[in-house]
């Protein structure tokens, strides 16, 4: 069957279906490359790209300029795969005129498909405001790592009923604004399951367990390039910094040791020519 565009109609019918919807970041074209061929649903361009990427020491220092540059590279990258670019530290906050005016960027400049943003109560209005604006807007809930000086710490959310009770309330006036779909990270999975049964929108999960309508992981965790730190929700499937490094101190031996380049990675010259340019 010929792929097709994913499209917010096709993330909700799954939920509706009961089919998991499958999440992914990428940073770069040759990343955003590899998700989109592997069939997954939606690319987030997440701000995490400041610890990942860039070397940041959290979320806290990205740009919008940041990330309007590499959403736009994964853009290039990506073929079918629906695009959201996340908003970072007080690109929203601000005003709602300078909220829609950066939402606005990641549509026309970097051709995303949706931004998404964190927070419930707080963001509200701003949610609404970008969403009458004609931008769809991903919601994000329980840890919010923009917000982690005043959560105390990465710690999980919503772990008292009074603390679940409110992510719940929240998850339902997000839904309620206009939110198409809401990421709920680092909360209990029992927690997770019980708002994914109260909405009619598609729940994403990342540290949320397996009853959550889909799934998203830092790609560059899953796949061992980020060794800083492994969070306990993330799988590794493979372990690329240590084939990377191999690979890297294999060169150098092999440079040091003269035995690359060898012939194989050479290119030669007809011996006729060699003679013309040795009379030169």
């Amino acid at each position: 069957m010929e792929r097709k565009k994913i499209t917010i109609t096709d993330l909700q019918d799954k939920k509706r279906d009961g089919k998991p919807i499958t999440m992914l970041t990428a940073y770069d074209y040759p990343m955003a490359r590899l998700v989109d061929d592997a069939g997954i649903d939606s690319i987030l361009v997440g701000d995490s790209l400041g610890m990942v990427v860039l070397g940041y020491e959290s979320t806290v220092g990205v740009t919008m300029d940041e990330m309007i540059h590499h959403s736009k590279a994964v853009r290039r990258g990506t073929k079918y795969a629906f695009l959201i670019g996340d908003m970072p530290f007080m690109s929203y906050q601000i005003s709602k005129e300078e909220a829609i005016r950066n939402a606005g960027r990641f549509m026309k400049e970097a051709g995303c498909d949706a931004v998404k943003l964190e927070g419930g109560d707080d963001v509200l209005d701003v949610t609404r405001s970008i969403l009458n604006a004609g931008i769809p807007v991903l919601g994000h809930l329980g840890l919010t790592p923009q917000t982690i000086s005043k959560l105390g710490g990465y710690k999980i959310q919503g772990k008292s009923a009074e603390a679940a009770r409110r992510i719940l309330e929240q998850a339902l006036k997000l839904e309620d604004a206009g939110c198409f779909a809401i990421v709920l990270e680092c909360v209990p999975d029992e927690v997770a399951k019980l708002i994914t049964e109260k909405l009619r929108i598609p729940t994403i999960g990342i540290g949320a367990g397996p009853h959550c309508d889909g799934q998203v992981l830092v790609t560059n965790d899953m796949v061992g390039l980020f060794d800083r730190f492994v969070p306990k929700f993330v799988k590794q499937y493979v372990k690329l910094s240590t084939l990377i490094s191999d690979g890297l101190k294999r060169y150098k031996d092999e440079v040091e040791r003269g035995v690359f380049p060898d012939q194989e990675h050479s290119f030669t010259i007809k011996e006729e020519e060699l003679d013309k340019m040795r009379k030169r």
